[in-house]
Parts: structure tokens; sequence; C-alpha cells
């Protein structure tokens, strides 16, 4: 048996058992890797696939040890990469991070340039995405590390752990009536269009939520997944926007004597958020990683990470690693 026969038993199961896409993902031939697969079986002594003709159909109950198998073996080739890079370059290479349009445009501007100081040689890819995308590019390895509100903590594959907590903000004109009230209700805002986050970003499952459990229909007249889109729009007259504090906090155009717009917290309608960070678990972590994620939050620190990377159990909630 070798790497190569893993590599497409490996592929071809993450690309639904389709051999010709698993062929051109390897840029290889589809009969070398129906050869190989066999030849992998033949060896072991058991059936990985069902097969219907020449067509993969199914995994076999073996098949399904066989895979896990081969995961751990190629995730720990990959670590030996790194641990070589690692050494050979010890200050140098590239971060690739996996967040949402939040994070990356309210969040980790300080940290990025914080690390670059720190680590001049190391470049930064960005990588935006839904929260659901965030978590398959860290688990595909496209980036090392993720960040983003929802989703993270539901693959048992990715190690998370909680970074800071926020809340949301009624963003309105400085003219209208509700800057007068000093604690919104949720009354108050569904009488109001609203303008809000896109169901799958930043918290939205919550705000859809406590309007539900009060009985209430929010008027939403637009969503997006911009903060500065919904503030745009809000400054036209469409509705008043419910955004993350971070998206107004730093804000200038907020935050001075007869600026257009103003902002009230109402974490006591929709409850705190927490952000969360994500390792692929069993992922060899280079020290700029751990750098990172020490510069995002002061919760995170590089013994309390590699504790959390180390355990065999799917993280429980935010009390767990000492938290």
């Amino acid at each position: 048996m070798n790497l190569h026969q893993f590599r497409f038993v490996y592929e071809a199961a993450r690309r639904n058992l389709n051999l010709t896409e698993t062929a051109k993902a390897l840029h290889t031939s589809q009969p070398g890797i129906s050869k190989a697969i066999m030849e992998l079986e033949e060896e072991l002594g058991v059936d990985i696939f069902v097969r219907h003709g020449k067509r993969l159909k199914r995994v076999t109950e073996p098949g399904q040890q066989v895979l896990q198998s081969i995961d751990i073996i190629l995730r720990e080739l990959g670590n030996l990469r790194r641990i070589g890079d690692e050494y050979a370059m010890q200050d140098a290479g590239t971060l690739s991070i996996a967040t949402t349009h939040t994070q990356a445009r309210y969040v980790l501007p300080e940290p990025v340039a914080a690390l670059r100081k720190k680590f001049p040689k190391v470049s930064v890819s960005l990588h935006q995405g839904t929260p659901e995308q965030v978590a398959q590019m860290v688990l595909d390895e496209t980036a090392d590390i993720g960040l983003a509100t929802e989703s993270l903590s539901d693959f048992p594959d990715l190690v998370t752990l909680p970074c800071y907590e926020w809340q949301h903000v009624v963003v309105m004109p400085a003219t209208h009536p509700l800057t007068q009230v000093p604690r919104l209700t949720l009354e108050q805002l569904a009488a109001e269009p609203l303008i809000s986050y896109h169901p799958s970003f930043t918290g939205r499952k919550r705000i859809d939520q406590a309007f539900a459990q009060r009985g209430l229909t929010p008027n939403v007249v637009l969503e997006a997944i911009d903060a500065d889109v919904i503030k745009t729009y809000t400054r036209l007259g469409l509705g008043i926007g419910l955004v993350a504090e971070m998206a107004v906090k730093d804000d200038p155009m907020m935050s001075t004597p007869g600026s257009e717009l103003v902002w009230r917290p109402v974490g006591h309608l929709f409850g705190p958020n927490m952000a969360r960070l994500a390792f692929k678990r069993g992922a060899y972590l280079r020290q700029f990683v751990l750098s990172f994620a020490e510069l995002i939050s002061d919760r995170l620190t590089r013994a309390l990470i590699m504790q959390a990377m180390q355990s065999h159990h799917k993280q429980q909630g935010d009390g767990d690693y000492g938290l």
C-alpha cells in the first residue's frame, strides 16, 4: 500500500464517489484511480466501496474504518510537512484566515497589523464567506484558522474556542423619535421597518428568535451581509438598522456631534453573542498562527490552545479548557 492509494480513496470519498471529479482534482486518469483503489482493497482483504458496474455506490462498513485511518495518516503527513516548514523558516510563511465580512472589516485589521509587525516575513491571506464556508475552509486546510460567530462549534472535527463577546446595536437617524427612548423594547422595534443581516450572518438567528418568542413579526425590509451597507440604507431613510457593535464603536461618522446616524445598544433584547476561533482538530499549528490567536483575544493563550488541540473530546462549551 502507498500514499497514492490513500489519496485516491480519500478524495473519492470527498467527491461523493464520483471518480471523474476525483481524477480531475488529482490531475490523473479515472482508470488509474480505479485500479489503485482495487489494489488497495485486494491488499487489505476488504471492499472499501460497494460498486454497481464500474461506478462506486457507497462506502462499506469496513471502508468507513479504512477512511478514518487514511484521514489520520494524511493529516499527520501534512503535519510533518508543516513541522519541516516551521523549522526551516521559523518566522516566514503564509497565514491563511477564513472569516466573515464583519470580522474581516472590523475585528481583524489591528491583529493582522500587529502580526505583520512581529513577523514581517509572514504574509496574510484572507478568505471571506458564510460561517459554514469558514468552517469548511478550515476543515479542507484552505485556512489555518477560522473566526466567526455562528456554526463553528457545530463541526466535531474543529477545535473551537471562545474569543470575545459582543452585542447588537440599533442604528438610526439622529432625528428618529426612538433616539429619545432610554431603553428600547422589541415591540417598538417590531413597529419599525428594519434593515438587518442575512439570516446566516452575525447573530441574526438570535434576533429572529427574540421576536418569535415574544410572538412578534419584525418588518425586515432589507437584508445584507455588510454592516456598512446596512448603515448606508439607514442613512437614506429606508428603516432602522440592526448591526454588530463592532461596526459602530470606532466609526468616526457616528461618534462626533452632529452625526447623521446614532446607535443604541440592544443586548438586553437579543442577548450576548460569542465569536469563536477554530482550528482543524489534530492540525500542527505554526508559531505565528498561535501568536495571531493571542493577538485576537486576551482570553486565548498558547498553552490553552495547545491543551484544546491535544484533547480527544469534542468541546462542549465555553467552560472547557479553563475558560
